[in-house]
């Protein structure tokens, strides 16, 4: 199955025709949501268990882990080690373990995550904290793309049942990540859609937000990333499209026109409010 779905749920209004949107009213279009709220903080059990509520059995959700699990927080000003982390985030995370609406964890490191031995042992250390759980890696230092490490960096992730991220992104002169379409976990494969404009993807002012996947794809780019993710479909059980080029508010019209191209209908959707009379 082709899932494609958004960064958050509520932005979207060339999906929903509303400024702000529910997540029940966003499940009435897709099957398939990003939620980064983990990233920032650990959120309570009780809104986790309100989220699973809100969507049909079909539903999957792409959870971002805890931003202190992929080397990026401060965890320590929270908690005493590593494993009470990882524990508050698998209690909290129990609700949509539990209802099997988890399509992956998506684990984001940033760009200063290198292919190095101390890395790789980390990565051995998220599999141990995470046992039997869809983990999904996004690499964001184009060293484990390299010609001297990318069949060592393929292998591992099979080894360890991590899919391992396709992503779509700008090509920046230093230490750009390829789209490297490959399926290393053949339960599901994740495609991660940041557009391609390299200025914005280097801003670092107080307007970054704006700027960094403030892209708009063109039809033919859309028919070429379909045919790509058609391609991974036929080796993959599941797999889950993020169009994450919302700067400009463009993700939503790029999914509706892939969903289109690529021939996709979903069933068994939240009623919209128009279908409940």
């Amino acid at each position: 199955m082709i899932r494609l779905g958004l960064t958050s749920f509520n932005e979207h209004d060339k999906l929903t025709g509303k400024k702000r949107s529910s997540l029940y009213e966003y499940a009435g279009y897709l099957l398939l949501v990003e939620m980064d709220t983990a990233y920032y903080g650990i959120p309570k059990q009780e809104s986790v268990k309100e989220w699973v509520k809100s969507v049909p059995e079909n539903f999957r959700f792409v959870m971002k882990v805890y931003s202190g699990i992929s080397c990026q927080g401060e965890w320590q000003q929270y908690y005493q080690n590593e494993e009470e982390m990882i524990q508050a985030f698998l209690t909290s995370m129990a609700p949509l373990i539990d209802s099997g609406k988890l399509f992956a964890f998506l684990v984001q490191f940033s760009g200063t995550f290198s292919c190095t031995k101390e890395n790789v042992q980390y990565l051995e250390k998220i599999r141990h904290w995470f046992p039997n759980l869809p983990i999904a890696i996004e690499l964001r230092n184009g060293s484990w793309y390299t010609e001297k490490y990318i069949i060592q960096t393929l292998t591992f992730m099979k080894k360890h049942q991590f899919s391992l991220v396709i992503v779509d992104e700008p090509q920046i002169p230093t230490n750009p990540v390829p789209f490297y379409p490959f399926v290393t976990n053949d339960q599901f494969t994740l495609f991660r859609l940041h557009g391609r404009n390299a200025a914005g993807w280097l801003a670092n002012d107080k307007d970054w937000r704006k700027k960094r996947t403030l892209y708009r794809y063109s039809d033919d780019e859309l028919a070429e990333l379909g045919e790509v993710v058609e391609k991974m479909a036929a080796k993959s059980c599941e797999v889950g499209v993020i169009f994450n080029n919302n700067s400009g508010g463009d993700a939503a019209e790029n999914l509706l026109t892939m969903k289109q191209k690529l021939h996709l209908e979903y069933n068994d959707l939240n009623p919209k409010q128009m279908d409940l009379f």
